[in-house]
């Protein structure tokens, strides 16, 4: 059985960072693309970043690009999000997901869609003060 749990949320300044965590069991870690998810208020799910399975390969959305930087640490089977100059649109829930699919060390423009993805966690809550 697929757990996915995320940690590190919590509430930050504008212009603060946070780093989350995501711990993955029950699948080969270091054989998927894996990814992050933002659900913010009263908006649809959405792609933050892909990273493929070593990491060579890593897609940002755009509006995160420069701010966040995505790793994995294939040994422990955790996937990291280290967040910096936090706005208030960042605020929302992060998850971490899996698209058991994502066998190739790439990320492609689609694996950025929660459509697709099989395993998902329950989030973490973000909240960004102004």
């Amino acid at each position: 059985q697929v757990q996915v749990v995320e940690t590190g949320g919590g509430l930050v300044e504008a212009g603060g960072s946070l780093r989350l965590s995501c711990t993955i069991s029950g699948l080969d870690f270091d054989k998927y693309c894996m990814g992050w998810f933002r659900q913010s208020p009263g908006k649809q799910r959405e792609g933050i970043v892909c990273i493929s399975r070593s990491s060579r390969s890593i897609l940002y959305r755009d509006s995160v690009k420069g701010r966040f930087t995505a790793s994995r640490d294939n040994a422990k089977n955790i996937l990291y999000l280290q967040m910096n100059d936090l706005q208030v649109e960042d605020a929302g829930i992060y998850y971490c997901a899996v698209d058991r699919l994502a066998t190739a060390d790439f990320c492609s423009e689609s694996l950025l869609s929660p459509v697709g993805m099989d395993y998902w966690g329950e989030g973490t809550q973000v909240t960004i003060s102004s």
